[in-house]
Parts: C-alpha cells; sequence; structure tokens
C-alpha cells in the first residue's frame, strides 16, 4: 500500500435527529444522520411519511389529490 494516502481513523460519534446516538470509528469525528435503525419506519414497525419541505402536500396538490 501506498503511503500518507488514507484517511485518519478517529473514534466518532454518530448522532441521529431523534436523539439516539452511538461511538465507532469512521474518518469525521462526528457525524449527523436524519434517521437510524431506532425511528426508521423499516425496523420500528409503523408506517410514517417522512416529508421534507412539503414534498407530500405539494405531490397532492399537483395531481388533484385530497
Amino acid at each position: 500500500m501506498k503511503a500518507k494516502i488514507h484517511p485518519q481513523y478517529v473514534d466518532a460519534t454518530f448522532t441521529c435527529a431523534c436523539g439516539n446516538s452511538w461511538q465507532t470509528r469512521a474518518t469525521k469525528a462526528q457525524v449527523r444522520l436524519d434517521v437510524c435503525s431506532k425511528c426508521h419506519p423499516y425496523f420500528t414497525g409503523e408506517q410514517r411519511i417522512m416529508d421534507t419541505a412539503g414534498r407530500v402536500e405539494r405531490f397532492k396538490r399537483r395531481y388533484g389529490m385530497k
């Protein structure tokens, strides 16, 4: 392997928007996530519409759904 081309591998804190956080190792010291296994609908079994910036309402308005 070539020397001095690989990124630093440091202890990292991953933080989700739901408040869940955990420690692991990564190339960045702090990583922020939108969803994780504690709040993602696939893992929780609950169905939610993840609406960012009113996309669902815009879609319904555009195609005449009420």
